[in-house]
């Protein structure tokens, strides 16, 4: 029940609609206030344009929220608003989780290992294909330095981004950065795709970052794993299906970067469970 009492957390991002984060973490706040009934949050949605960033933080400031979640496109933006940032996200270059301090905004990076999380039990990785240059693309790049891939090749289409993103990662030597036209080499090549671009997310879901011919390019015992979660799954998991190749969706992504956020928030161990559970009902809803 929201009350006068009531805490605010929450996501921004533009657009923001497609997000399954407050289905999740409302089910998970819910879930927890049975056990401690003094524990009063809700968690919303907060779709700001990037000319408006500056604004929003400030409200959010001046009427109390406690943390929020960022996504796209202001995970690299935010950090000139943050007092304190996590090493890990000074090594990413990109924060997806904030939190109020005395000393003002305080930011960190859960999506390392929200992206981890399906693929622990997986072996031998050689070469990483990332589509995209931006903060989540950084995530994953650090992610899957982690798991150990001996080579980790960036593709984008503005060379001026690739070129800075190249640049940031300097003591990461198995990072290359290459055009879209370059994919044709890389595919074949390739252990593991990740979409790391929106470009097949809700409302354009007949889109794809590649076609099916490129797909075909790709090794069979390759692994395509896309960051979108809605629709689920994306284009570009029914035609890699098609194919015959593994695939992986974003959602369980989704879940386990969420958990991590509202522990900071809440500082305490959150129902990973509920979280998945409520993010899986809304797909069969």
């Amino acid at each position: 029940m929201i009350t006068g009492q009531t805490r605010l957390l929450g996501v921004i991002g533009y657009p923001i609609a497609h997000t399954l984060s407050p289905v999740m973490h409302n089910a998970a706040l819910a879930s927890l206030q049975q056990q401690i009934p003094d524990l009063n949050f809700v968690y919303l949605p907060f779709a700001v344009q990037p000319d408006q960033l500056s604004a929003a933080i400030a409200g959010f400031a001046a009427i109390g929220v406690q943390g929020f979640n960022v996504t796209i496109p202001h995970k690299q933006a935010i950090l000139p608003f943050l007092n304190q940032v996590s090493a890990i996200a000074q090594a990413v270059g990109a924060v997806n989780t904030v939190w109020r301090t005395e000393q003002g905004w305080a930011g960190t990076n859960t999506d390392i290992q929200g992206f981890l999380a399906p693929l622990r039990t997986c072996q031998d990785w050689q070469t990483a294909v990332i589509l995209g240059s931006g903060g989540a693309a950084r995530a994953v790049v650090a992610a899957c330095a982690e798991l150990g891939f001996s080579r980790i090749a960036v593709v984008g289409r503005n060379q001026d981004k690739l070129s800075q993103f190249k640049q940031s990662w300097q003591n990461l030597d198995q990072l290359t950065v290459h055009a879209w036209s370059d994919l044709e080499q890389l595919l074949p090549q390739t252990n593991l795709l990740v979409n790391a671009t929106p470009i097949g997310m809700h409302p354009n879901s007949e889109q794809s970052p590649l076609a099916q011919p490129e797909i075909a390019l790709l090794p069979a015992h390759a692994l395509v794993y896309d960051l979108i979660y809605t629709p689920r799954p994306t284009l570009l998991l029914r035609l890699a299906e098609q194919s015959g190749l593994a695939a992986i969706d974003g959602l369980e992504m989704l879940v386990q970067q969420g958990a991590a956020a509202l522990e900071i928030w809440l500082q305490q161990p959150v129902p990973v469970a509920a979280m998945r559970l409520a993010a899986e009902q809304y797909f069969k809803d």
